[in-house]
C-alpha cells in the first residue's frame, strides 16, 4: 500500500487548516506527525534491511537520523545540557519522563550509541512503526502478564553486559502532561541493580507552552533537556531499590520542574501547574 499520497494529503490538510480553528489546526498537525511516522518508518525499515539485513541495535542510528528530521518542520528547538554524560563507556539504564506522542523526536534527538529502548508489546502490531521499532533493538514487554515482562527484564539484563547495551525506559509507564511526574515504576531500577549498571536521569521540560492535548494547541517551541549526573548501582540489592527509585524521583522531579516553564498571554513565564497524580 502507498503511504505517500496519505502524506500528501496530511500534508494539503495541513495547509487548509491554517486560517480555520486551533483545534482544527492541531488535529492538522497530529495527523500529519503520524502520517510521517508511517511513511518515514517504510522508507526508513528498507534502508535498515539493506544496511543490516535485519534486527539489530545498529538500526538505531537509522532511525534517528529520520526521525531527528521531523524537529524542522514542526519548529522544535532541543537545548541539551549535559549530552555527553550519555557517551559513557559500558551498559547502563537511562530513565526519562514521558509526556506525549512527540518524546520519540525528543528521545531520538540525544540517542546514545548502541542504545535500545523498551516499550509495551502493543506498539509491535503497528505496521510499519512496529517493524521498523523491531529491526532497531526495542524490547517488549506484555505488561498484562507480569510473569512474560520479569523474564523479558531479566534475559535483558544479562544482554546488556554480554552486548554492551544501554537500555531507555520510561519508569513513569505511561504518558503523562499533568505538570508533574508520576509516581516511578520498578521496573528499571530492578534491572539496574540485577546488572549492577548505572542510572543516568534525563529531564526534559514541559511540553505545556506548545503542545497541549486538552486545550489543543500545537505550535512550535523549545525543549530544554537536561541529562542528570549517573547514579551508581555497584553493590547494591533488591533490598535498595525503593530507596534508589525514591531518589531518582526527587532529583528528576526537581529538575522538570526548574527548566519547565510556560509562557502566558502578556508573555511573562510561569512554571506549569502541578495536577494532583492520577
Amino acid at each position: 500500500m502507498e503511504l505517500w499520497p496519505w502524506v500528501s494529503a496530511a500534508l494539503l490538510l495541513l495547509l487548509l487548516a491554517v486560517p480555520l480553528s486551533r483545534a482544527a489546526r492541531f488535529y492538522a498537525k497530529l495527523g500529519l506527525y503520524c502520517a510521517l511516522c508511517l511513511g518515514v518508518s517504510v522508507v526508513a525499515a528498507g534502508v535498515c534491511l539493506l544496511r543490516h539485513g535485519g534486527r539489530t541495535v545498529e538500526n538505531m542510528s537509522i532511525i534517528s537520523w529520520f526521525v531527528r528530521s521531523f524537529k524542522y518542520m514542526y519548529g522544535l528547538r532541543f537545548k541539551v545540557q549535559g549530552r555527553q554524560k550519555l557517551e559513557m563507556d559500558g551498559p547502563c539504564v537511562i530513565i526519562s519522563n514521558h509526556q506525549s506522542i512527540l518524546d520519540m523526536m525528543g528521545l531520538m534527538e540525544i540517542l546514545p550509541k548502541r542504545c535500545v529502548q523498551v516499550a509495551k508489546r502493543e506498539l509491535l502490531f503497528l505496521g510499519p512503526v512496529g517493524l521498523i521499532m523491531y529491526l532497531g533493538g526495542v524490547f517488549f514487554i506484555n505488561r498484562q502478564r507480569s510473569s512474560t515482562a520479569v523474564s523479558v527484564m531479566a534475559d535483558l539484563g544479562e544482554r546488556m553486559i554480554r552486548e554492551n547495551l544501554k537500555v531507555w525506559i520510561y519508569p513513569e509507564g505511561t504518558r503523562n502532561d499533568n505538570g508533574d511526574l508520576l509516581p516511578f515504576k520498578k521496573g528499571a531500577f530492578y534491572l539496574a541493580i540485577q546488572a549492577q549498571v548505572p542510572i543516568i536521569p534525563v529531564v526534559y521540560s514541559s511540553f505545556c507552552s506548545f503542545y497541549n492535548l486538552r486545550t489543543k494547541l500545537f505550535t512550535s517551541g523549545t525543549v530544554k533537556v537536561q541529562v542528570l549526573d549517573a547514579v551508581p548501582t555497584l553493590g547494591h540489592t533488591v533490598a535498595d531499590v525503593p530507596k534508589l527509585m525514591d531518589s531518582c524521583h526527587q532529583a528528576m522531579r526537581a529538575t522538570f520542574l526548574e527548566i519547565s516553564t510556560q509562557p502566558q498571554e502578556n508573555g511573562v513565564a510561569e512554571r506549569p501547574r502541578a495536577q494532583p497524580a492520577q
